[in-house]
């Protein structure tokens, strides 16, 4: 059984940073790209970011491009997502998934993913 499990989600003042962690088991981690995403109060869920399975590609949204950054560690089954200049627009809960096929490219689409943590709660205040 796949298992994804986020934490270091917390409450943080605009202009700070969160490192959130996503624990994987279950799976071959090192074969499967891994995607955070992450939906605020009434909105839709949004893609964040997304690295290949080697760690040697990624993307980002246009929102979060030159704030976040995305790595994984193969060896210890984790995927990071380093947050900086955090704001208020932020704030959601922050999902991790992985991807369906394996050595498949990092991608910003939900359906190419089959298992998601139960998320880990992120709020910047102003």
């Amino acid at each position: 059984q796949v298992r994804l499990l986020e934490s270091g989600g917390g409450l943080v003042q605009a202009g700070g940073s969160l490192r959130l962690s996503c624990a994987a088991s279950g799976r071959t981690f090192s074969s499967y790209a891994m995607g955070w995403f992450r939906q605020a109060p009434g909105k839709e869920r949004e893609f964040v970011a997304a690295i290949s399975w080697d760690g040697g590609s990624t993307k980002y949204a246009d929102s979060v491009k030159g704030r976040f950054t995305i790595s994984r560690d193969n060896a210890k089954n984790l995927v990071n997502l380093q947050m900086n200049s955090l704001k208020p627009e932020d704030t959601a809960v922050y999902y991790c998934a992985t991807s369906k096929m394996a050595y498949a490219r990092p991608s910003r689409a939900p359906y190419e993913y089959d298992y998601w943590g139960q998320g880990t709660q992120v709020t910047v205040s102003s």
